[in-house]
């Protein structure tokens, strides 16, 4: 069923409000404030951040932790904000501002894994705690906390095991189908499923030893996962969205609305609905259909980088320009202003 106060699709054209002028009492107003100051670039960085004409606005990752406030990795650092009023709670300063995973482990240290390698923060004091481990390569492409406590690291030469209070890495998967790990989910049996290079892996979080797998694939490269309150696995690919089963390895859909179209990340919200983002567009679809149910205006950009449902009763989007909000109540997207590029 369509929420009636989302954006509904017209044939062949943009998504538009129903009542774009209306605005409900309580939305909150996000007020400019400045972006965390970057940390001093790496040396094989400052060539092309020196040569850099206009600021990088992409926000690629967000992550909801225990006390319920969103952190917010991004091109140029790491923020906490407060959800309900879009204040920043605190900043932390990095050495590598390359973000591309974060994770939270069971004692609520953030983990923050770059094209540099994996770092460990202390949230109460904004500290860098660890960093530096002999991961399979320092490019870190997915972080995933299992069952029992252990950090999963997907880099794009495999995976690693890593016990985060020791900060000391387990074991290691070098030679895992399809090589990069691009993205991590957990399944109802507490394993590892893992989107590569050329279709799905699931790994046995006991051992580390591959339990299954699903290649051929259309498009091969998998880059978004989730996996659904039925168990059924959402592959966003280059090109296309799969639903599959993991039993079988069957690909029950091939959602028609997603075909050709770059599929980057995939969410489940609370109310069973699934959003999905793409390098053009928000969409919101059925999960037991794939029909579109609505599509997002109104974002800083229409490449979608990273979504966080039910934070603070509010979708969260990050894009290529900024990061943005969606309340049920509100028809359009609202960039939050410190993360996005203002147009005057």
């Amino acid at each position: 069923m369509t929420n009636p106060v989302l954006a509904q699709k017209p044939s062949g054209s943009m998504l538009l409000s129903k009542n774009p002028d209306i605005k409900p009492p309580e939305t909150p107003s996000y007020p400019a404030s400045a972006p965390p100051p970057s940390a001093n670039p790496l040396p094989d960085e400052r060539e092309t951040e020196e040569n850099s004409i206009e600021t990088d606005y992409r926000v690629s990752n967000l992550l909801e932790d225990f006390t319920g406030n969103l952190w917010v990795g991004f091109w140029r650092g790491l923020s906490r904000i407060d959800p309900k009023t879009g204040k920043i709670v605190s900043r932390v300063s990095l050495p590598n501002v390359t973000i591309s995973a974060l994770a939270q482990d069971k004692v609520g240290r953030v983990w923050v894994g770059s094209y540099g390698g994996l770092i460990r923060v202390e949230p109460r004091t904004s500290e860098i705690t660890a960093q530096n481990l002999l991961l399979p390569s320092k490019r870190v492409l997915s972080l995933l906390l299992d069952k029992r406590g252990y950090l999963w690291v997907g880099t794009d030469s495999g995976l690693a095991l890593i016990s985060p209070d020791q900060g000391l890495i387990m074991t290691t998967l070098k030679n895992l189908p399809g090589v990069s790990a691009n993205a991590l989910a957990l399944d109802a049996e507490g394993q590892l499923w893992v989107g590569t290079l050329d279709g799905l892996v699931r790994v046995n979080t006991a051992n580390a030893l591959m339990m299954k797998r699903i290649a051929d694939l259309p498009g091969t490269t998998v880059q978004a996962l989730a996996i659904s309150p039925e168990g059924l696995i959402w592959a966003g690919m280059a090109n296309n969205l799969l639903v599959i089963n993991p039993k079988t390895g069957t690909i029950l859909r091939s959602v028609t609305s997603l075909r050709g179209r770059n599929v980057t990340t995939v969410r489940f919200a609370k109310d069973g609905s699934i959003w999905v983002g793409t390098n053009n567009g928000l969409l919101r679809l059925n999960p037991n259909t794939g029909a579109v149910l609505d599509e997002v205006v109104g974002l800083p950009s229409s490449r979608v980088l990273a979504l966080a449902p039910d934070i603070g009763s509010k979708l969260w989007i990050g894009t290529s320009e900024g990061l943005a909000w969606l309340m049920p109540k509100l028809g359009t997207a609202k960039p939050h202003l410190a993360f996005s590029r203002v147009v005057k």
